[in-house]
């Protein structure tokens, strides 16, 4: 009885199965290359109808050439399916999988622990939505509405997924996605006019006013300010609205707002929004780019691992791949995570609504990304993610997040986050050590306390606006640990306006210059003065603590810093100092030094104004004999200095005698004396012996008798030439960040090489090579 029982389970079983693959629809298959809409590109003659699970196989190109509301349940890309550039398409799909092969699948989102390589002399397989050269068509529109269907698994689906194929989306370009405000546009205004002219924003188009308001009270900072409207019309620097403004935006001088088009030609959206969203992800030895191409209503809430458009564990397999020109919003989970991925460029990005960090590099280990001219507008507190790599990570909201600084982040703007503009992260503990396994400039994996590595670049960043805490936070958390004094973080043009706390600067061996600092409460915040060099800062109508004592209420600085040109301007500190003084000096080495001070408007007539005092804040007894003097440079005339000490340090006590009040240089707790024969401190030595990084994005043809290359090269340094097969590219952008050559003649070979050498002798150990077969006209 008992084996006829374990029988009739197994026969139960197979019944079930066999009930279960019956009512599932049979794969339809391609049978050759042709159009979707053509029976004759089908077996069995039939078009994909509602619920069909599709697989276009190997060797097949299929043209998708029809906008149907039809929702196609799975289509398994083994050749390739290509959109048509020259008509409207539209397709609702629960799943796309790009891979290798034709076994259909609806499962593998972790495809890269069973990655199949693509043979040299294979197509690899693709899902193409218009390309680089060749994008969908102006007046054209493709649409791919990710749906869910019933019975797929609401974790994963509904999805877009390359392993290890190729995913392009390239439509029309624009020549700005966002642009800088030409004029204040007041409260009521039906149109604004743009800093310069915009091409290819048309009516209907969905744009964004970015919050920048002038009287920005409790009350109002208590809202969103930024704006959405539709273009009514656009005629290059004005445009016209569907309806009025509801706030001011300010657009002149030195401080304004952005106005930033979503809308593009190519888009990938969840079909409902407030159900089951969809999300788009890039797997390890995979190829494709992104250009000009919208995702939006993406990412599911709450769960790890998908966003709106991931790169997931890509390292430098995907190295020539680009997001330039995309738009990203209204995301349930991050805009743009690059995970474990390395040589990514992102240029031009709108990102616009996310729960959670924005542009977000997620664990710690990616390493010569380029984000450039990139806008962060709204990334909100969400939640902490189940499972997340970095535990210590908060997910509450920040612009721009990572945890390893070996990247180059330039001309990005940051406005109305959740908590931070920018934010630098990385807290070891004693089950998370951050000695990781990072890639070198030669390709080899050394393991390194992520800690200590320097920016690539960062430079011409902006954060204003901020409904959160900080504008930029750099390095919070890494207690005291960062890069030597040879190969310092390098900070430059760095512009903060209108947010709480200015710039959180926990990183030693440190160099800052160009900083502006305008209508903060707090300017310099909450810092660990150790090697900190700034140069030429303006902290202007920044009214609590303009430049803060070291660790703000800990009152404790660890070494020395220098500040050659400051100015204050328009600050009313009531009655607190401009410049804060620290009380302890546990290492008996620290002091602060500052040269070329500037006092203009300084509006505050209390008695106890000064430049240099204690300040407010809890007051405990210093812990150290030595406190931390100041030393205010040829502040008497040449050579002769102001030393500045607190009246409870040990340099005062029992030397009361040699200092003096000196208003309004000192306050109610500091003296200062004069000295001579002090000089001003050289704290770092920077020296460049870090290659620069290229990644050729671009190949193309001109014509058939010669190839476009064109590409990105960063470098922390001044980068001399690119070459391409031996010779010099010209730069389009300052430093080689664009640049391009034209290789005249037949190819013999299908090979391009790149590399740059800078100023200081570094030459890339490691070009990027790129093996490609050029349409028919070179051939």
């Amino acid at each position: 009885m008992k084996h006829l029982r374990e029988l009739a389970v197994v026969i139960g079983a197979c019944l079930l199965t066999i009930q279960s693959q019956a009512a599932e629809p049979a794969v339809i298959r391609s049978a050759g290359s042709g159009k979707w809409s053509a029976a004759a590109t089908w077996q069995g003659g039939k078009v994909p109808d509602a619920g069909a699970r599709v697989l276009i196989r190997e060797g097949h190109r299929v043209e998708y050439d029809v906008a149907s509301d039809k929702v196609i349940r799975t289509i398994n890309i083994a050749g390739v399916l290509t959109f048509a550039v020259d008509k409207d398409t539209r397709l609702d799909v629960g799943l796309i999988k790009i891979h290798v092969g034709e076994e259909f699948s609806e499962d593998g989102f972790d495809c890269d622990a069973h990655m199949m390589t693509v043979a040299p002399n294979k197509i690899r397989p693709a899902l193409e939505v218009g390309s680089s050269d060749l994008p969908v068509a102006a007046n054209h529109k493709a649409l791919i509405r990710l749906t869910y269907v019933e019975g797929m698994d609401k974790q994963s689906c509904p999805a877009i997924v390359c392993c290890g194929g190729r995913m392009d989306f390239h439509g029309t370009p624009l020549n700005r996605t966002w642009v800088k405000l030409g004029t204040t546009a007041k409260a009521g205004a039906e149109s604004v006019m743009l800093a310069e002219a915009v091409e290819g924003w048309r009516k209907g188009d969905r744009v964004i006013i970015t919050a920048a308001n002038a009287t920005r009270t409790s009350d109002v900072r208590k809202q969103y300010l930024t704006e959405e409207r539709t273009i009514e019309s656009c005629n290059g620097e004005s445009v016209v609205f569907d309806k009025p403004l509801e706030f001011e935006h300010l657009g002149d001088g030195l401080y304004r707002g952005e106005a930033a088009n979503l809308s593009r030609n190519v888009i990938v959206e969840s079909a409902d929004p407030a159900g089951v969203r969809g999300h788009t992800m890039y797997h390890r030895f995979s190829e494709g780019a992104i250009s000009y191409a919208e995702f939006r209503h993406l990412g599911k809430e709450g769960v790890l691992g998908r966003y709106s458009l991931h790169y997931h564990l890509v390292g430098d397999t995907m190295r020539g791949s680009y997001v330039i020109g995309a738009s990203i919003w209204d995301s349930a989970n991050r805009w743009l995570t690059i995970h474990g991925t390395n040589y990514l460029v992102v240029r031009d990005c709108v990102g616009y609504k996310s729960i959670g960090h924005g542009y977000f590099l997620e664990d710690g280990t990616e390493v010569f990304n380029v984000l450039d001219r990139n806008l962060g507008v709204q990334a909100r507190r969400g939640k902490k993610l189940p499972k997340q790599v970095l535990p210590f990570d908060q997910n509450d909201g920040a612009a721009f997040w990572w945890a390893n600084s070996l990247n180059s982040f330039t001309r990005n703007v940051a406005v109305e986050n959740g908590q931070y503009g920018y934010r630098f992260e990385a807290t070891q503990t004693s089950a998370l050590k951050l000695t990781m396994n990072v890639q070198q400039p030669d390709g080899s994996k050394k393991p390194v306390d992520i800690r200590t590595l320097p920016f690539v670049r960062f430079e011409d960043n902006e954060v204003h606006s901020e409904k959160g805490l900080y504008g930029c936070n750099l390095g919070e958390g890494v207690n005291r640990v960062g890069p030597d004094a040879k190969h310092p973080f390098i900070v430059r043009n760095l512009k903060i306006w209108d947010v709480h706390y200015g710039f959180r600067p926990q990183v030693p061996n440190l160099l800052v210059e160009n900083l502006h600092i305008h209508r903060a409460a707090y300017g310099v915040y909450h810092p660990n003065y150790d090697n900190h060099v700034y140069r030429n800062v303006t902290i202007s109508q920044t009214n609590t603590e303009p430049f803060n004592r070291g660790h703000d209420d800990l009152s404790v600085q660890y070494g020395m810093l220098t500040v050659d040109g400051i100015t204050f301007e328009r600050c009313r500190s009531g009655g607190m100092p401009l410049i804060q003084i620290s009380d302890d000096n546990p290492t008996g080495k620290a002091e602060s030094h500052f040269r070329n001070v500037r006092l203009q408007e300084w509006n505050d007539n209390s008695r106890s104004k000064s430049l240099a005092n204690l300040g407010g804040g809890p007051r405990p007894k210093p812990k150290t004999e030595h406190g931390v003097p100041i030393y205010f440079h040829d502040w008497f005339g040449p050579g002769r200095h102001a030393m500045v000490v607190s009246t409870r340090s040990g340099e005062f006590r029992g030397h009361e005698s040699d200092y003096r009040t000196e208003a309004p240089l000192t306050g109610d707790e500091s003296r200062a004396r004069e000295i001579h024969d002090k000089p001003f401190p050289t704290l770092l030595e920077p020296v460049d012996d870090l290659p620069p990084i290229t990644v050729i994005s671009h190949i193309g043809t001109v014509g058939s008798q010669a190839i476009r290359v064109r590409g990105t090269t960063s470098d922390n340094g001044t980068v001399s030439k690119v070459l391409v097969n031996g010779r010099e590219a010209k730069s389009l952008r300052g430093n080689f960040a664009e640049w391009e050559i034209v290789l005249k003649g037949r190819p013999s070979e299908y090979e391009w090489s790149a590399h740059a050498t800078d100023a200081a002798g570094n030459t890339e150990a490691r070009p990027h090579v790129v093996r490609r077969k050029l349409i028919k006209e070179l051939e």
